[in-house]
């Protein structure tokens, strides 16, 4: 599976518990962290972990080991390293703080394909 299609199966994860606002950035040409960056939020902690949760569940029926996970006790901002991308699930007061999308500006956002719909 390449980068692309698992920025697919990360954003169905996270659709599927309802994150808000999935949004996926090509980090390859603003970046050496990661080729991409996978950004949403939930209203809540037990959402954000339910996020996260299903993001590692998703991995592990693809067979990709994720790397790291940081933050998910907090759950105010948990992030996902799967080495290629890596996965931003914010508490909606953090993302609004830290607003990741300006701060990598330059990198170009990529279609994610959910049940049909595009965002």
């Amino acid at each position: 599976m390449n980068s692309r299609e698992l920025i697919q199966v990360i954003a169905k994860a996270c659709d599927d518990k309802r994150a808000d606002e999935i949004v996926a950035l090509d980090m390859q040409d603003v970046s050496l962290m990661a080729d991409y960056f996978l950004i949403c939020h939930g209203s809540n902690e037990r959402q954000v972990q339910a996020i996260a949760r299903a993001i590692k569940e998703s991995m592990d029926e693809a067979g990709i080991h994720v790397k790291r996970m940081e933050g998910f006790e907090q759950a105010r901002w948990i992030l996902v390293d799967l080495d290629d991308v890596v996965c931003h699930v914010f508490h909606k007061d953090e993302r609004d703080y830290y607003n990741l999308e300006r701060l990598w500006g330059d990198a170009s956002k990529v279609e994610i394909q959910i049940a049909g719909n595009s965002r």
